[in-house]
């Protein structure tokens, strides 16, 4: 989503007088997020959920993840999945649920662009090479052994839908759509 989308508000979930979330507060939202949720269903239709940290560029929503994992095993097999993001406060703040297919990203310059946002946002250093990132010696490590220094795949999904949930002296729903 790289043109601003038409809101629809949920009268039926929102409060009387409630207006729409603009667009400027969603991207906000998804720029300054550390953390998400990513939700996939595995082989025998369960789900499965994982927080992982996400980066918003170029109207999508980034993340890496090894194929080992369950959930890129998930992806692999069905690249349909859910991003969200907000807070556990009841009467405050504004979730936000990203859908869409999740897409493997290749290519220097974008996963540079990435690395960068991950370092300048969460401290976290990677690489980028070709197929995706590599950990840097002085950053966090994976646990397991033998797979230092390998790449991880970085993924991008573009959303088909966007959710707004917006809490506080109003409480609304809005949909964003391409």
């Amino acid at each position: 989503m790289t043109d601003e989308p038409e809101a629809e508000l949920h009268p039926g979930y929102s409060s009387a007088g409630a207006a729409a979330t603009p667009w400027a507060e969603v991207v906000a939202v998804l720029e300054q997020a550390e953390m998400f949720w990513i939700s996939t269903v595995r082989p025998d239709g369960r789900p499965h959920v994982s927080p992982l940290p996400a980066m918003w560029l170029d109207g999508a929503l980034h993340f890496s993840t090894g194929l080992e994992e369950q959930k890129g095993r998930n992806l692999t097999r069905n690249p349909n999945c859910v991003l969200t993001t907000g807070n556990n406060a009841y009467g405050q703040g504004l979730d936000v649920v990203v859908e869409g297919p999740a897409v493997r990203v290749t290519g220097l310059p974008t996963l540079e662009r990435l690395a960068e946002l991950w370092m300048a946002k969460i401290r976290w250093p990677y690489d980028a090479v070709e197929d995706g990132f590599r950990h840097r010696p002085e950053g966090p490590q994976p646990e397991t052994s033998g797979r230092a220094g390998e790449v991880v795949p970085v993924f991008a999904v573009r959303p088909s839908k966007i959710l707004a949930f917006g809490r506080g002296d109003e409480f609304s729903q809005t949909r964003f759509r391409p």
